[in-house]
């Protein structure tokens, strides 16, 4: 029998990405009552990390593990789970390559565990990355492709939640990149402190947008998550002044891709996943 409390879980691939990518979502649920889960399948283990932010730790993953629970503390996650695998590095990097590298998993062997969470925690919703991985990580594709096998197999076996969505990113924002990086001399395929990032080629890829959540009632959780993550620049993110208050007026929205049930022609945007 599925669970009668609302239960969300979320399937990501690193530290972070629960606050960064979709921390107003799962918070805003949290706030409602929704009991809000997240499987993360690495602890960041190859992320840059300054020396500073090492201090009382043996190792980045130790520190990138603490960052994480202290943001699902303040998103007030009910449940935070580990796959336990490597953090694969970005594309072409020798991490990819490491045995343990989630990138390097077969994907049938990650979506059996998800698919375990899934049955055990009962969600009637869940959310993922889109196809894309947002910008192409080797991990956050791994990790979209593993929870959409869990989902398809569920849904064979007639076990499935009853919606299956991929986090977006806005191409609007990246698109105005692109033009300012060009007009400045900046490559927009070379984004980024190493740059690895093509944000040129992201933006050449357009999901439709299916659900749209806004989250202005809880942004301040969400930048209070954001600042668990200092070591990733998450501290940098939560300016206040004018600009932050119009951040949380205009920009307090994540976007989101329905994979299940398909979408109906004509069917409006969501603005509640539940719904």
């Amino acid at each position: 029998m599925r669970n009668e409390q609302k239960v969300l879980l979320a399937v990501l691939a690193h530290p972070d990405d629960e606050t960064f990518g979709t921390g107003g979502t799962l918070a805003l649920y949290a706030h409602q009552g929704v009991a809000v889960h997240l499987v993360c399948a690495t602890r960041g283990e190859v992320g840059e990390m300054d020396e500073k932010y090492m201090r009382g730790f043996n190792s980045i993953a130790e520190r990138r593990e603490a960052e994480l629970r202290c943001a699902a503390e303040k998103l007030g996650l009910a449940g935070v789970y580990f796959l336990d695998y490597r953090d694969s590095g970005m594309p072409g990097t020798p991490d990819n390559e490491h045995p343990q590298a989630l990138a390097a998993q077969p994907v049938e062997r990650v979506a059996e565990e998800i698919g375990g969470y899934i049955r055990r925690l009962q969600p009637q919703v869940v959310i993922t990355f889109d196809p894309i991985g947002g910008y192409r990580h080797p991990d956050h594709i791994a990790i979209h492709k593993a929870t959409l096998a869990a989902f398809e197999a569920l849904v064979e076996a007639g076990e499935a939640p009853q919606k299956l969505y991929f986090h977006t990113i806005p191409r609007t924002l990246l698109r105005w990149a692109v033009r300012i990086m060009k007009l400045i001399g900046k490559a927009p395929r070379k984004f980024g402190k190493n740059g690895d990032i093509d944000i040129q080629s992201i933006v050449e890829v357009d999901f439709p947008t299916t659900a749209v959540i806004d989250y202005r009632s809880v942004a301040d959780i969400r930048d209070e998550a954001s600042a668990c993550h200092a070591s990733q620049g998450g501290a940098s993110l939560t300016g206040g002044g004018l600009m932050g208050r119009a951040r949380k007026l205009f920009m307090s929205k994540e976007l989101y891709m329905r994979a299940y049930p398909p979408v109906q022609p004509g069917e409006k945007a969501e603005r509640d996943l539940f719904a």
